[in-house]
């Protein structure tokens, strides 16, 4: 049965299939990231990582706006005499935006409208990011006197080649979803009255992995980026020896049974039957 919660600033649902779609829910604000957005989300995902109805998170916006970034006024100029409050929002937003990306589960983020600034670090720490083709995505820092800091920089120099990640962060363009998808921002872009059935799909299509070869997956490659070949190669044979022992359903061997035995199975085409099947 179909569970939700809401906060104050975050909402969710856990569908009857498994899949929890996560909400920013400040609408109002374009969803602009506040401290207590940054508590909430922190509160939310770790509620969701450990909750096993919770097979794929999904985090997306309410109303025209993924996330228009930090709220300036609450996360800016309220906290600007008190260095505290703000350290204190600071590392919850970098807290949940790495519980997502070390979580054991697939998590895709579903741009359904503005992305700005900030938010871009928590989009960066989505396996998959499935955006609206007309959605709106943009470093507007350069046009009000400071560096697109917390890491922003960073992570979309990370994700876009260095002309592009220049071009737009000195110019402060917006590009839509298409143009994120040719730069390696998102994943895939669609039209928007589609997003949500292709998201669905792909979290279908997750869900039918085996969930601790898919976590093992997800943290190699999330590792081998920053390693030398060598490095990648001695860290990648350990974690194959380690999923042996954590898969206890033997996916490996099942599939090595009925694609070499059997005859029954095709690799290229979809998983291997479930251990009940």
């Amino acid at each position: 049965m179909a569970r939700t919660k809401e906060l104050e600033c975050v909402k969710y649902e856990i569908d009857d299939e498994g899949i929890a779609w996560v909400t920013f829910n400040r609408p109002e604000k374009r969803n602009a990231m506040n401290p207590q957005l940054h508590y909430d989300m922190e509160e939310v995902i770790c509620e969701l990582e450990t909750d096993d109805d919770a097979k794929v998170i999904v985090i997306t916006g309410s109303g025209e706006a993924w996330s228009a970034g930090m709220d300036l006024r609450e996360y800016f100029r309220a906290t600007d005499k008190d260095p505290a409050a703000r350290f204190k929002s600071f590392w919850a937003h970098r807290h949940w935006s790495q519980y997502v990306s070390v979580s054991r589960k697939a998590t895709i983020a579903m741009v359904n409208g503005y992305c700005f600034g900030g938010a871009f670090c928590s989009l960066a720490a989505c396996d998959i990011v499935v955006t609206a083709d007309d959605a709106t995505f943009g470093l507007s820092e350069i046009n009000w006197g400071i560096l697109p800091g917390g890491n922003v920089s960073k992570v979309f120099a990370d994700l876009a080649s260095h002309r592009n990640a220049m071009f737009y962060a000195m110019t402060g363009r917006t590009f839509d979803g298409a143009k994120a998808v040719e730069m390696g921002i998102a994943t895939l872009a669609v039209p928007a009255d589609g997003l949500r059935d292709e998201v669905t799909a792909i979290a279908r299509e997750l869900m039918e992995k085996e969930p601790v070869v898919l976590a093992y997956t997800k943290h190699a490659m999330n590792n081998v980026g920053d390693m030398n070949m060598d490095m990648a190669y001695e860290y990648l044979a350990a974690k194959g020896v380690a999923l042996r022992f954590a898969d206890q359903s033997d996916t490996r061997g099942r599939g090595m049974t009925e694609f070499l035995d059997k005859k029954t199975y095709r690799p290229g085409l979809g998983p291997v039957g479930k251990e009940d099947e």
